[in-house]
């Protein structure tokens, strides 16, 4: 047997039972990882009820910062008996299976391919601990210990990141180094030459930090000036409103009374939470909501409302596996048509597409600068894989010179000093943006009634035709004003001749760029074009007129982007190739290449001769 032996380039797979506290532990492993200086992406996949069925968390090492999920795994540490049998089929040949050999593995399991490790993970524990739930913790970290000797870590990076863990409770620290000396120490009287795998001190990962996106559009909404947010729980969304929260309560307090300056309120479901967003931002104050895919098809209503009577308020959505219930702890990116047009009747929405917790941080920021400025509603399009697990990505910034764009917004003083009447929904400066005011701007001026029936300029109700058409040719105008304040298009140029290009966005993108590296490995370049935003800009028409053939690289099954630009950009038909993922799990790089390889292979004219196809692993 040929055994894989690489340093820093492999996946280890976690094989857990949910709610037996082993997350804190596989996250542990990652973080160690992490301050060891080695590029690392962790990924979580866990099932959407609170205990008892199978969890999985994938560790992806790779120097070379190719953090897009790969795909099959190199080391499984296997201790769920109901995938068992899964888990060990799935180990890449030549790879390496640790499992709990308290009892011996069932009859059948028997693979000439791979290196079996056998740690007697429970006997050890209930040797050393008396406590039930002691003994179920710390079977985790025994085998992170064992880790520690296979991988070559040692014991004393993973100890130090314990401790830190526990600084402020050091008797919670005493416990778990000791199961973590007990995995280590057994490992190397055992297993001394059993794993080919190894994780050296690197510093590839520079200064860049790890985190999940979540937590930076939490942290975006606060540097922007978030005061208050309306919301519902429903995964994966929930972890915004709660770092949100946490930062405000640290941040957002009167320094010299100590009462809080911003307002968190749990509505009773995700109508009423976007209801009271929409207020505040009527009110003035910078407000937003953060759901799901199920929360958008509640809350479209509102949106339609926000969009007609032009309320800033900005939604951060953090997609998730759909139609309906779906799959509520997998991802996808499949809500850009329901956030695009979302509401009955004619509406546009401002869309953005991070694609790493700093962009989380960077967009949502933005994201209420935007909606202020076009009062609109702005949707910012994060998903499971990139909110909720943990990510490299350059570190937080903000320029303290940065001022709020608050947009039009007239005063007291302002509206004293008009030469003309003011009306609410009336145009002077032709970009489709009008003048609005805040209750208590005056005493007697700049009060207007805002309804989401028809309106004339001055706010007055009236289902008169040519006032209706006014109204909806503005804000057509408006959305033209908005496409030259969203960010533009990254646009990559592998091949000046332009014959193949293929557009991505959010989160596929790590995964997506590793993808045409390897196709321009094997002679295939793809130029490449990442969207940022919608409405779309002259750059993205132009890079899909220019091409011959353009791949669309999405997280869902109907091409839901491939459809917004052909109906947006009037592509002709075939122009544009899927490429899609939608098992729930994030996209991978073999994904993408096979497809490609795929659509080549079947086109009647030939592009490229392509390589031969490597095998995607399913689970």
């Amino acid at each position: 047997m040929k055994r894989i032996e690489r340093v820093n380039d492999f996946v280890v797979r976690f094989a857990n039972v949910n709610g037996s506290g082993s997350a804190s532990a596989n996250s542990l492993f990652a973080k160690v990882v992490y301050r060891l200086g080695v590029p690392v992406s962790p990924k979580n996949v866990f099932p959407s009820n609170i205990q008892g069925l199978p969890t999985w968390y994938e560790v992806r090492i790779n120097d070379k910062g190719y953090l897009g999920r790969r795909g099959g795994a190199d080391f499984i540490i296997a201790v769920n008996g109901q995938t068992l049998r899964d888990d060990f089929d799935m180990v890449q040949p030549g790879g390496y299976f640790l499992y709990d050999s308290t009892k011996d593995l069932p009859a059948g399991f028997s693979r000439d391919d791979i290196t079996v490790i056998g740690i007697p993970i429970t006997q050890l524990c209930n040797d050393e601990f008396s406590d039930n739930r002691m003994r179920q913790l710390m079977k985790n970290i025994i085998y992170i210990g064992a880790l520690a000797y296979l991988l070559d870590i040692g014991l004393e990076p993973v100890s130090d990141s314990i401790t830190k863990q526990f600084a402020k409770k050091p008797k919670l620290a005493e416990p778990n180094i000791k199961a973590l000396e007990i995995g280590y120490h057994y490992a190397k009287e055992h297993h001394t030459e059993s794993c080919g795998l190894s994780i050296q001190a690197s510093d590839a990962v520079g200064d860049q930090i790890l985190i999940d996106g979540n937590s930076g559009a939490a942290m975006g909404a606060l540097y922007a000036g978030a005061t208050v947010v309306g919301w519902y729980p429903i995964t994966p969304s929930t972890s915004v409103v709660e770092a949100f929260e946490r930062f405000a309560g640290r941040y957002r307090l009167d320094p010299d009374t100590g009462k809080r300056r911003y307002a968190a309120i749990q509505a009773e479901d995700e109508l009423a939470a976007i209801g009271i967003a929409i207020g505040a931002g009527w009110n003035g104050a910078r407000s937003f909501t953060a759901t799901s895919g199920p929360g958008i098809s509640l809350m479209s209503e509102f949106l339609g409302l926000a969009y007609f009577t032009e309320i800033p308020v900005v939604l951060i959505n953090v997609q998730r596996s759909g139609p309906s219930t779906g799959m509520p702890t997998r991802t996808q990116q499949s809500d850009l048509l329901a956030c695009a047009y979302a509401s009955h009747g004619d509406t546009r929405n401002v869309l953005l597409f991070p694609s790493d917790p700093r962009e989380c941080f960077d967009m949502t920021a933005d994201a209420f600068d935007l909606a202020d400025r076009l009062q609109t509603p702005v949707i910012v399009m994060s998903d499971l894989d990139l909110g909720m697990n943990d990510h490299l990505c350059a570190p937080f910034s903000w320029d303290d010179q940065r001022r709020y764009d608050r947009g039009k917004v007239l005063s007291g003083k302002e509206l004293d000093q008009l030469e003309r009447k003011w009306g609410r929904y009336l145009d002077i400066d032709k970009d489709g943006i009008c003048y609005r005011t805040l209750p208590g701007a005056h005493p007697d001026k700049g009060a207007y009634t805002t309804r989401g029936t028809s309106h004339n300029e001055y706010a007055a109700y009236t289902e008169g035709s040519a006032a209706y058409e006014r109204g909806m040719n503005r804000l057509l105008n408006k959305w033209e004003t908005a496409r030259r304040l969203v960010p533009l298009p990254e646009v990559v140029i592998r091949d000046k001749q332009k014959k193949l290009g293929a557009f991505f966005f959010g989160s596929t993108t790590a995964s997506a760029i590793e993808a045409l590296d390897r196709l321009e490995e094997s002679g295939i370049a793809v130029n490449s074009m990442r969207i940022k935003a919608f409405p779309f800009q002259a750059e993205v028409f132009d890079f899909i007129s220019e091409h011959e053939l353009v791949f669309a690289i999405e997280q869902n099954r109907d091409c839901q982007m491939q459809i917004l630009l052909a109906g947006e950009c009037l592509v002709a038909p075939g122009k544009m190739m899927p490429v899609t993922n939608f098992n729930g799990l994030p996209i991978t790089a073999r994904i993408i290449t096979n497809q490609v390889h795929t659509t080549l292979l079947s086109r009647e004219k030939s592009f490229i001769s392509p390589a031969p196809i490597a095998q995607e692993e399913t689970s």
